[in-house]
């Protein structure tokens, strides 16, 4: 994705399923739960880069003794930093004589994380601030084991503020700023509810106050909780939770929004965002990860003992898109056929670009995480030309006309051409927030190679993951293209025409600096329908007197009077740059949702580029984007005028 674009976040969790003393004598290690996080938490740093934070909690441990701990980090290089100081702080009370890979049960009784339970969260913001306090995971504590809580996710609420007046109708305080403090409240408020009512029946059975702890333990029903508090819930989310007693519960959102995976065998539960990470980490087959069902959570209780349980009726399951086009690492082998499908869905749209001529065109891809397609691309474009190929040496064989010169010059010319055209040097992304900054830097993480385009002949084709804002195209990436002067570049996006804002994880939530959006206005005021625009934005405030449930998406009228062609190539105008001396041809090409579709096994969530949301929550932020977007207010869209 050539855009910088903020998204998702990453979660990993591990539940030790023998003693510590197990792991120290088959793997020389008792700490060999909290090199696996590491690890999961490593091959999935592609989630998040904003901060880190990972928590542990210890079955079992004598009164008096802490129990649950957690550690955040918001600096550069966070999650390199953090692992580091507690093996320095590991190796500081070893120097002391408090902990021992020898004395296993040292290690659990003097090093924070080392306990059963471990859990690690990869941090990328789309909503509140950055600092370390809003990193996950977020604990609530007690004096009471069973009423401690710990949670952390992948997620956006779209109903947050009507969360947060839900909790103060029960009298309480919520502090505003993230949906995480409200989902930590909610399910800490009926985890209280809960434990009170326990509590109080095993009261007044007189049952001794010694007993009371393990016997609330046994009784707790995490899916009812679970159950419970999610009913209010709108939005994508993977959630893991621990409880202070060491129940643990990872869930996923009724459509299926967020990714989840989970492993299981008799030494570990392990819990991920992403398959690969698990296969890996674990050395397991593909069939030995599985996805946790939209709807579903898995409880893994004190013992050990887990279960899979709906806690939301069934829904339409509406995954991610991006999370195939994008975000997951494309190791995955879905993913990687996936995204393969993709590039060769492009190929009718290409060839017809370059005027069905491959002598004159160079294909080639930006940025790098678009080399999956790429393959794809090429793989489609070399059949489409075997096709023509081998219609051509029929027709000349039934002509008479076949002979070995023919056939040469058959095969050889009008062959697709694949060059690696542009480089990216260096990895500047992890440190440039600021877009004016990035802008002035980008068209140095990027190098292009000399002498392979054919100035004024040969149609440069760039294929890229999606285009959402088109800045980086117009500012930097085209200017550098152009300076192998081409006749013509076209740039083909594997994901179709991101025209509504996501407000379940991913940073696109300003419509105004959508280029599709940017486009159609365009398009409506040159074509004198300014009262469409005023229009649509009346019909979308107007959205907000209704209940959530029956809002409508109003925005998607405004895309109604052009096709995707004609947007396409309104586009393609907007992001050509005048201040260069080059003045060939740009055009964009898109995906179109039936060959996105195509690609994708399964179900495939699509509302960035149809306005389809699964949820109403997103219906009301696609008009709330509108409304802010038409009044000149720049802020992000979640918080809902409700």
């Amino acid at each position: 994705m050539s855009d910088f674009l903020t998204h998702e976040c990453g979660i990993a969790a591990i539940r030790l399923r023998k003693p510590l003393e197990y792991y120290k004598d088959k793997y020389g290690t008792a700490l060999w739960g909290f090199n696996k996080l590491f690890l999961l938490m490593e091959k999935q740093h592609n989630r998040g880069h904003d901060g880190v934070g990972i928590g542990c909690a210890k079955l079992d441990m004598p009164l008096g003794h802490p129990y649950i701990f957690r550690r955040r980090d918001a600096e550069k290089d966070s999650l390199a930093t953090l692992f580091s100081d507690e093996m320095q702080r590991f190796d500081r009370l070893a120097g002391q004589g408090k902990v021992s890979e020898g004395e296993p049960s040292s290690i659990k009784k003097n090093f924070d994380f080392g306990g059963e339970i471990l859990i690690g969260h990869l941090r990328y913001g789309t909503s509140g601030d950055f600092d370390e306090g809003s990193c996950h995971p977020y604990l609530r504590r007690s004096n009471w084991p069973t009423r401690t809580l710990m949670v952390m996710g992948n997620f956006n609420m779209t109903n947050t503020g009507e969360l947060n007046r839900k909790l103060i109708g029960r009298g309480q305080h919520p502090v505003f700023g993230t949906d995480t403090q409200t989902v930590l409240e909610e399910v800490g408020f009926h985890l209280d509810e809960a434990h009170t009512d326990i509590y109080r029946s095993l009261r007044a059975e007189k049952v001794d106050g010694h007993e009371i702890p393990s016997i609330i333990s046994d009784r707790i029903d995490l899916v009812k909780i679970i159950s419970e508090s999610a009913q209010a819930w709108d939005g994508g989310y993977a959630i893991t939770g621990v409880v202070g007693n060491g129940d643990m519960f990872v869930m996923r959102d009724p459509k299926g929004i967020r990714p989840c995976h989970y492993y299981i065998d008799d030494e570990v539960i392990a819990i991920a965002s992403e398959r690969v990470p698990l296969m890996t980490v674990f050395e397991a087959e593909q069939e030995e990860v599985s996805e946790l069902e939209p709807g579903h959570m898995i409880t893994v209780k004190r013992g050990g003992n887990y279960s899979k349980e709906r806690f939301a009726p069934e829904a339409p399951s509406m995954p991610c898109s991006f999370e195939k086009i994008y975000f997951s690492r494309g190791n995955d082998p879905s993913i990687y056929q996936e995204r393969k499908a993709m590039g060769a869905a492009l190929v009718q749209q290409v060839v017809k670009s370059i005027n069905y001529d491959f002598n004159k065109a160079v294909f080639s891809f930006i940025p790098n995480t678009a080399e999956t397609a790429y393959y794809g691309l090429m793989d489609g474009l070399r059949l489409h030309r075997r096709e023509e190929v081998r219609n051509d040496i029929l027709e000349a064989s039934q002509q008479g006309e076949l002979t070995a010169e023919k056939i040469d010059d058959l095969i050889m010319r009008n062959w697709p051409r694949s060059e690696k055209v542009a480089h990216k040097d260096i990895k500047m992304r992890t440190f440039i927030s600021q877009e004016a900054s990035r802008t002035q830097l980008v068209s140095h993480v990027y190098d292009i190679t000399y002498g392979v385009v054919k100035p004024g002949v040969d149609t440069l084709v760039m294929l890229d993951d999606s285009i959402v804002r088109g800045t980086t195209l117009r500012d930097s990436i085209l200017k550098i293209l152009s300076r192998t002067h081409p006749k013509k570049i076209v740039i083909c996006s594997t994901a179709p025409q991101i025209r509504f804002p996501d407000c379940y994880g991913i940073d696109m939530s300003q419509m105004g600096k959508f280029i599709a959006f940017q486009a159609v206005i365009a398009l409506l005021r040159r074509d004198g329908k300014q009262s469409k625009i005023d229009a649509v934005y009346r019909a979308a405030k107007e959205e907000f007197a209704k209940p959530l449930g029956e809002m409508v998406n109003q925005v998607v009228h405004l895309y109604e009077d052009y096709s995707p062609e004609q947007i396409s190539q309104e586009i393609s105008a907007l992001v050509t740059p005048k201040d260069i001396d080059w003045k060939g041809e740009v055009e964009l090409i898109y995906q179109t949702i039936e060959n996105l579709h195509s690609s994708i096994e399964g179900a495939c969530g699509d509302w960035y580029f149809t306005g389809n949301y699964p949820t109403s929550g997103g219906v009301a932020v696609a008009n709330n984007a509108f409304v802010k977007w038409y009044e000149g207010d720049e802020g992000r869209s979640y918080d809902l005028p409700l």
